[in-house]
């Protein structure tokens, strides 16, 4: 059930909103619980009792953690737990497919389904238990705040990864930081507008063209059409993870929880570093806390660091998916961190800012090739090819992946990923104030949610692409 499906705007999120407000403040908690429980036994009864059995072994071991004078081997059992949870589901069928490519039926193959969100709750529950081994955290003792903190559905399928340190002055009912004005509710909505303009307006249309142009072989395709069928797909992924974020935002603050950022204009990034700084900033953060500086950081020798940034980013490649091209994808991005450790960042930025963010954003979409092909081979044909600048096959043109309606989405996804709110401050204010819009604002929303029901309701939308994750 997508955020920007029918059943859940017309009927799942107002039915949870009106019984949340009707019953008293003591019972939300288990109202948004059992809301919460529905939404994820939508996606699959199998993968809802496995998050519900995450929750008993995550809150009863964040217990224990607060009790016992030697955390250490704890935290390790329930990080293997959890780990072991998500690689049971994601990462066993990629083993057995890559052991029977050395010796075919060496193993059976089993593709169990993925439980929706799994990759997301796992890393929140495996830094809720680091945070209270560590002490910068207390463990909770009520299992029904504890499931709103880990498994509230507005956070739940894909982010943001929270902080229980965060969220803790939130998951009181009755507390302060839960109330909800005039005002809040009001930018929980403008949030929620936004996030599904950006999914059902612009991403699911640059979705037609990334899809047609990978289901032609990559080979027999004109370099600037695998150029546009790329570009597409970069722009889609944004305004895609990036519209899901919105909208996980504006739900949060109609039950009075504040979820953090997760995007700052990334595609505006000057370097590598800065763009992961900028992208997903809930992922990078807690690969940063709790697998980079626990390795060394960058307070070691810079061998040491390099080694680092490449365990880190091959995990969190992993993280994206059992594939081949993800790890690929991570393995790159670190080798290019550890470029800029080893001075190629001082001397990028001897150039000027614009050839800086130039520079950044062609070795970025290369390796967003990598990471959107149907696989590594097509990922590294569509490279070949586009650094060739092949023909491909005759009877290829532009008009069959995208007419001039897609044309103009794409080139309007130029100027709405950043480039815009950068000419125009005030306009990234109104975007982001926490208070009610003014009258031309009011209207501007309304026309987008009118553009954005519009697709919802003509069948056109789809998954968030993180869903998967």
């Amino acid at each position: 059930m997508a955020f920007s499906s029918v059943q859940f705007l017309f009927v799942f999120l107002p039915l949870s909103l009106a019984v949340y407000w009707v019953c008293p403040r003591r019972l939300r908690n288990l109202v948004l619980d059992m809301f919460s429980l529905l939404f994820f036994a939508w996606a699959g009864l199998k993968g809802a009792a496995i998050l519900v059995l995450l929750i008993c072994i995550n809150w009863l071991g964040g217990l224990s953690l607060g009790r016992l004078a030697h955390k250490r081997p704890l935290l390790a059992l329930l990080t293997v737990l959890n780990l072991a949870v998500l690689s049971g589901f994601r990462y066993a069928g990629f083993a057995a497919q890559t052991l029977n490519a050395v010796a075919p039926g060496l193993v059976p193959v089993l593709a169990p389904a993925l439980p929706l969100g799994i990759g997301f709750y796992v890393l929140t529950a495996i830094g809720y238990c680091a945070d209270v081994a560590a002490g910068r955290a207390v463990p909770e003792k009520s299992p029904f705040r504890f499931a709103v903190f880990l498994a509230f559905f507005g956070h739940g399928p894909s982010g943001p990864i929270v902080r229980y340190g965060q969220q803790a002055p939130q998951l009181d009912p009755c507390g302060q930081a839960r109330c909800v004005s005039a005002d809040r509710f009001c930018y929980g909505i403008k949030r929620l507008v936004l996030g599904l303009a950006k999914k059902a307006i612009i991403a699911d249309q640059l979705a037609l063209i990334y899809a047609r142009v990978t289901a032609v072989p990559a080979a027999t395709l004109p370099a600037p059409i695998l150029v546009l069928g790329y570009t597409a797909f970069m722009m889609q992924l944004y305004f895609d993870f990036s519209g899901y974020s919105d909208m996980a935002i504006g739900i949060g603050e109609f039950f009075g929880i504040t979820l953090p950022e997760n995007f700052d204009y990334p595609y505006l990034a000057c370097s590598i570093g800065e763009y992961w700084r900028r992208w997903h900033i809930s992922l990078s953060g807690w690969f940063r806390d709790y697998l980079y500086i626990p390795l060394g950081g960058s307070r070691c020798r810079l061998r040491r660091t390099c080694l680092n940034l490449l365990i880190v980013f091959a995990l969190a490649g992993l993280w994206h998916g059992t594939a081949w091209k993800y790890l690929a994808f991570g393995l790159v991005h670190g080798a290019l961190l550890c470029l800029e450790h080893l001075g190629l960042r001082a001397l990028l930025g001897q150039l000027p800012k614009f050839f800086q963010h130039l520079c950044t954003v062609v070795v970025l979409w290369g390796t967003l090739i990598i990471f959107g092909a149907p696989g590594l081979k097509e990922g590294l044909a569509v490279l070949r090819g586009i650094m060739s600048w092949q023909t491909g096959s005759k009877g290829y043109t532009l008009a069959a992946f995208a007419d001039t309606k897609l044309l103009l989405i794409l080139a309007t996804s130029f100027l709405l990923c950043g480039p815009l709110q950068a000419l125009l401050p005030k306009l990234k204010a109104a975007l982001y104030a926490r208070k009610a819009p003014s009258l031309p604002g009011m209207a501007g929303l309304l026309v987008l949610l009118f553009l954005g029901l519009m697709r919802v309701t003509a069948g056109t939308y789809s998954a968030f692409s993180y869903f998967q994750l």
